[in-house]
């Protein structure tokens, strides 16, 4: 009934297998790949025609993790798997990025690829497994598909490159400083297509190291992937390129002055609508049947990337003027909002960033539901990419794909160099608004991100910039590497490079490649290219702000103290019943963790220190022979009980009232009544024995000795 197919090797210290042919039989390519206990279905489907008048390739990847993989039931009122997560989303992104480019040009079928992780078993990460997995599905199914790619995952520990580190060494990397790399690559045989990085200053060297590190490791993945479909691959799809070589020249000679006139305009609403003005006019020269061939896009977009492509490796002159590594112009600003924690306006040429932190406690913390556990993170950042930033109209809802993927970006750069929550009890919300953008919003996030918490008061390690790189790589091998992509540079060009970090190292490495022709040399000189320019951008970025200042006042303050884990009991009461009442008392909030930090948050200080007060008396000892200020709770024959610490009670016998006789203790104290004593010590039975004699009731300093009388000559 099945035709299985079934390969398997050793990789790195789990087994990796790939198997066809038993499970969801009626896509265009199933497989099923583990590694270890971790199993992932990827099913391809594609439309065996296009669309009409689709002009763009309809390219479709999900990922979804299935809470059952792990053992588990989803959280939430409904208990099943709803809208995607973030982790979701970028698992998604992290395949769509390097299969993209390796489809046939001119193919623009619908296809549909969907990752399905079946079993996880906490130790392997299902994102590399998936993107496997959907690697070996498109290869087996006949779709004109240009791989197969393979991906590894990376850490950097000892200065040795780790292959395919567990989950718990990638869990949170800032509380794990032996650990500095969490890199993901993917690539084909020959080439390296994808780069995603969270690092911790690491030079250009060590990344550059890591990268062509995994790339050697998934050499054997891509052999085992290309045995399976020796054995199971369908037969290839009856798909040629169209050849419009004759629209290409009728679009070339109607237009390729106007739209080479068009490009040198420097600006950028005035350059988008020349270029439009001069696609009119092609289209106006043009045949009723050469407007009606569905390629006419894809001439069109030919001609604009000979022109701006041609002329940046002849010349070495952009179409905004500059030379290939300049930095457009930087205005920085910080405190630019009145009432919020801190804010920063970080403009590069035509891309603007509006940065916001906030500072908030313990209670805003994120609180994640993932598949491998419940975590919770205190720094989070939000970007958002409105239509009006690029001068356009358009939809506004939930965040996309891409403004999520962005938001990460800016995150795995800057978390790199937050203060240890112990140093800085605050959860930070960092949200970048992006005003105006022609080119690498997400480095702008980065930057005007790290303006914003140093102007909130965050103590960073370091300040951080990034810088969008872009590559032009011509049929004869003549290339050239551009600074600070603009936004046509990006969409025409054939490398997406973007780093981030301090003066010391890189924090953040992203890398989209659209060919296969990316050589380790092209790869090097971008990384010092991209330094230079990070290094400049810091140096603008100094002139704003260099190094954290004071809160603002509208800013919470926190305080946090560490009480024994047995005291954390007493600290909360039954039912919440003391905590309750020192944050009424105190009008402070309190956080108790598990591990005995506390955290006191008000923005007045006052009542972080009546709080404070209010906790060091229940968890404290007292000690012996120190002076407390107490009140008197009840009244016995033999003496007084004083409540003098916390809710701890000790007796003044009536001999320690005072330096005389006194038939009764009612005689000088009433029930209520403040008096200053001295801990003499405990008893045998442990109980407290107090004094009041001994200590000056008006000051609670020590009563001086009384003078004895001189004995008579």
């Amino acid at each position: 009934m099945f035709n299985v197919t079934k390969k398997s090797m050793q990789w790195g210290e789990e087994t990796l297998t790939l198997e066809t042919g038993k499970v969801a039989r009626q896509a265009d390519g199933t497989v099923i790949a583990t590694l270890g206990e971790t199993s992932v279905m990827a099913n391809v489907t594609f439309a065996k025609q296009q669309k009409p008048g689709q002009d763009f390739f309809p390219l479709t990847v999900h990922y979804q993790e299935k809470y059952y993989a792990a053992g588990k039931v989803p959280g939430g009122f409904f208990k099943r798997e709803a809208r995607p997560t973030e982790k979701e989303t970028l698992t998604a992104r992290l395949i769509d990025r390097p299969i993209r480019p390796l489809f046939v040009p001119g193919f623009k079928n619908e296809v549909l690829v969907m990752c399905t992780v079946l079993s996880h078993d906490l130790v392997n990460d299902p994102d590399i497994v998936a993107m496997i997995a959907a690697s070996a599905a498109l290869t087996i199914s006949g779709a004109p598909f240009m791989g197969p790619i393979a991906g590894a995952r990376v850490g950097f520990e000892d200065g040795e490159y780790v292959l395919n580190p567990t989950v718990d060494d990638m869990q949170d990397l800032r509380l794990n400083p032996e650990q500095r790399l969490d890199l993901v690559v993917a690539g084909t045989k020959n080439a390296v297509m994808m780069v995603e990085s969270e690092a911790y200053e690491l030079t250009e060297a060590e990344m550059l190291g890591a990268v062509n590190f995994a790339h050697e490791q998934i050499q054997p993945v891509i052999d085992l992937i290309v045995s399976l479909a020796e054995e199971a691959a369908k037969e290839p799809f009856d798909f040629a390129a169209p050849d419009y070589s004759d629209l290409y020249a009728a679009v070339k000679a109607a237009g390729e002055e106007q739209m080479r006139a068009a490009f040198a305009i420097t600006d950028k609403q005035e350059r988008t609508a020349a270029v439009a003005a001069a696609r009119d006019a092609i289209k106006e020269a043009l045949s009723d049947e050469q407007l009606e061939d569905e390629n006419l896009g894809s001439a069109l977009k030919k001609l604009e990337a000979s022109i701006l492509r041609g002329d940046v490796v002849k010349t070495g002159k952009r179409i905004d003027g500059r030379k290939t590594d300049e930095i457009r112009d930087i205005v920085c600003e910080t405190g630019f909002l009145p009432r919020t924690h801190g804010s920063a306006l970080f403009t590069r040429g035509e891309t603007q960033g509006l940065v916001v932190t906030t500072l908030g406690t313990g209670d805003d913390e994120q609180f994640i539901d993932a598949l491998h556990g419940n975590f919770k993170s205190n720094f989070l950042l939000h970007y958002n990419f409105p239509p009006y930033s690029v001068g356009e109209v358009g939809r506004v809802g939930s965040p996309g794909r891409r403004e999520i993927g962005h938001g990460k970006l800016a995150w795995r750069a800057l978390q790199a160099v937050l203060p240890a929550a112990t140093d800085f009890p605050y959860t930070i919300r960092v949200v970048s608004e992006i005003t105006e953008s022609n080119g690498s919003s997400s480095m702008a996030s980065v930057c005007g991100g790290s303006l914003s918490m140093m102007d909130a008061g965050v103590p960073l390690k370091a300040p951080v910039a990034g810088v969008a790189m872009g590559l032009i790589l011509e049929d004869d091998g003549s290339y050239a590497i551009l600074s600070d992509i603009l936004g046509d540079e990006d969409h025409l060009g054939d490398m997406d490079f973007k780093v981030a970090g301090t003066e010391n190292g890189i924090t953040s490495l992203q890398m989209d490649i659209k060919v296969a022709g990316i050589t380790p040399e092209i790869m090097e000189k971008a990384l010092e290219q991209a330094k230079a320019g990070r290094l400049h951008i810091l140096g603008e970025m100094g002139k704003a702000l260099t190094e954290a200042k004071g809160f603002s006042a509208h800013a919470p303050r926190i305080e946090t103290m560490n009480i024994p884990t047995d005291k954390i009991r007493e600290v909360i009461g039954s039912g919440g019943k003391v905590i309750r009442e020192i944050v009424e008392t105190s009008g402070a909030k309190v956080d108790i963790n598990d591990d005995g930090v506390i955290k006191i948050a008000s923005s007045n200080g006052d009542a972080i220190q009546k709080a404070y007060d209010m906790i060091h008396a229940i968890v404290a000892e007292p000690e012996e022979g120190a002076i407390y200020k107490g009140k008197v709770v009840k009244i016995v024959d033999f003496g007084a009980f004083v409540n003098f610490f916390g809710k701890r009670d000790g007796l003044v016998h009536v001999s320690q009232i005072e330096n005389r006789r006194l038939n009764h203790p009612s005689d000088v104290l009433k029930e209520g009544q403040e008096v200053w004593v001295k801990l003499l010590g405990f008893d045998d039975r442990g109980k407290v024995r107090l004094s009041m004699k001994v200590v000056d009731q008006e000051t609670g300093e020590p009563a001086a000795p009384e003078k004895k009388e001189e004995a008579a000559d």
